[in-house]
């Protein structure tokens, strides 16, 4: 029956969450059990998009690419894949309407990824769009479980904490993005002058994104309100982290939470939560 393949399908997606992300591991946990699948499948989608740019050093990247995104169509098409990521993301994309022109923009995106790219200010905000934003949208559009008018709301706090989450991503993995694939997201930023000066202005544009994102995350609905608000918090713990070490610490080692203090960040959250400090 298709029944099993749809729940085998979810388990792979939820599997490869757990595998690659802790911390988005334990935020899906806090959010309400109804829309945790869903939110697994994208995970578990964008995370095998991003394994092709990121990974797949010894294979012909730019080709396994276009094939995942026609299989993406075709999945979405037919609403069928025999790929268990596929076939979870396109269940989801169809039981909560997601937006085609979200996952076009993010395939986009990894396409930028697939080759060395000098950043300017518009290329930059281009690739945060795609590869953050756009999937903050496709989180919201399943914690508003398809409300329009709550979606539309929420539209611009969602693609801020999507920003935000990336842009910590691009100091912790500093090194590993210039060091080994030869990436530059911030731009007009030379990495061999790369300094504590540099490295401050951008905290402070990240930080203030901190702050806006944090107004739409206490306007999410109860479903799904504190297990963002606990990925918020990693996140925020990191970058405190971050903020603390000099520019040439980052540029030699990736920055980590251990994983003892993020499940003293859950109980902490949880607190907060509980006492209406959110």
């Amino acid at each position: 029956m298709k029944i099993l393949f749809d729940q085998f399908s979810r388990k792979v997606s939820k599997c490869i969450t757990q595998q690659y992300s802790t911390s988005f591991s334990l935020g899906i946990m806090a959010l309400s059990p109804s829309i945790r699948p869903a939110i697994y499948s994208i995970y578990g989608y964008v995370r095998l998009a991003d394994e092709i740019v990121d990974s797949f050093h010894d294979y012909n990247k730019s080709l396994l690419l276009e094939r995942f995104t026609e299989q993406t169509w075709q999945a979405l098409d037919e609403r069928i894949s025999l790929n268990p990521v596929l076939q979870s993301f396109q269940e989801a994309v169809h039981r909560y309407q997601i937006d085609r022109q979200l996952i076009r923009q993010f395939l986009h995106s990894m396409q930028m990824d697939l080759s060395p790219m000098e950043y300017d200010s518009a290329r930059y905000k281009e690739y945060i769009l795609g590869s953050a934003e756009v999937v903050g949208l496709m989180c919201l559009q399943v914690f508003v479980e398809g409300d329009a008018k709550a979606y539309d709301a929420l539209k611009p706090y969602a693609m801020k904490l999507g920003s935000v989450f990336q842009k910590v991503n691009f100091l912790r993995d500093l090194k590993d993005d210039y060091q080994v694939l030869g990436r530059t997201y911030f731009p007009n930023i030379e990495m061999s002058c790369f300094d504590n000066h540099i490295k401050r202005s951008i905290e402070a544009d990240i930080e203030a994104e901190f702050k806006e994102a944090l107004i739409g995350i206490r306007r999410l609905p109860p479903c799904s309100r504190f297990g963002v608000y606990l990925a918020y918090k990693y996140y925020w713990s990191l970058f405190r982290k971050i903020q603390q070490l000099p520019a040439q610490r980052i540029l030699q080692e990736r920055i980590r939470i251990p994983n003892v203090q993020k499940l003293s960040l859950m109980m902490s959250s949880y607190v907060q939560y509980k006492v209406a400090v959110l």
